[in-house]
């Protein structure tokens, strides 16, 4: 009698790994640290331009702030700060956010009182006494801007490697406002870690030279917290070739 054939036969059994309950009160506390600055305490945002999480699906928040960490998604101040957040954190910010009820109509968060305050006052003088060092166009809203910087943070710049701006900027025709950032001792305490730019703080002055009212430092913080090898200046190299 022949033999009968014998077939190899590899047999894989998959186990589903044991899911972890998402924390919701730690969700609430890293979200009352950081994220409510711009999307809200209770997932309701600050303004029109940021999105309400409040009852967003927990997976899809989940998904977009890891594609955000993994940077396959591309924002800048939200890449930033989903690069601070651990896999445990991005669970239980989602499930919190997904347990809140729904925004009403219209409705927005008060600002945290973290982002608001700003230590930056007018700096009188800045056209005779500070470096102009920078120009840019803003080419979506038409708009140029000029950069000034005083003695000691032109000093302070010069260990970088100066580069050379270029030309065709766009003649200017009406002021809007003027922009600000200084940095003094201990201006950085009370702004969470995750948003905290060393000790700058930063403002917005109408052309009265008074504080312009609502702004939200946290959009400033989160926008120039990836540049923390640079200072958080945007035109460290700029300044540093000013004369």
């Amino acid at each position: 009698m022949s033999q009968p054939t014998r077939i190899a036969v590899v047999v894989a059994v998959l186990f589903a790994a044991p899911a972890l309950a998402a924390d919701i009160e730690a969700g609430r506390a890293k979200v009352a640290q950081v994220c409510g600055a711009c999307h809200g305490v209770n997932g309701v945002s600050v303004n029109e331009g940021i999105p309400n999480l409040a009852a967003q699906r927990a997976g899809y928040i989940e998904s977009q702030l890891k594609a955000l960490k993994d940077g396959t998604r591309k924002n800048p101040i939200m890449n930033a700060m989903a690069a601070q957040l651990s896999a445990a954190d991005i669970e239980n910010v989602a499930a919190f956010y997904a347990s809140q009820p729904g925004a009403a109509p219209g409705s927005k968060s008060p600002l945290m009182a973290s982002a608001v305050k700003s230590s930056v006052t007018f700096p009188e003088g800045y056209k005779s006494s500070f470096v102009k060092y920078h120009t840019i166009n803003l080419p979506a809203t038409k708009q140029v801007r000029y950069y000034y910087a005083n003695k000691a943070a032109a000093a302070a710049a010069k260990a970088g490697k100066p580069v050379t701006g270029s030309d065709g900027f766009f003649v200017p025709e009406k002021q809007l406002a003027y922009t600000g950032m200084a940095t003094g001792a201990g201006w950085g305490d009370g702004i969470p870690e995750a948003l905290r730019n060393g000790n700058w703080n930063y403002a917005v002055f109408t052309l009265d030279k008074k504080p312009r009212p609502g702004l939200n430092q946290a959009e400033c913080l989160g926008c120039h917290k990836p540049l923390d090898k640079e200072s958080y200046l945007f035109t460290l190299k700029e300044l540093a070739a000013a004369k």
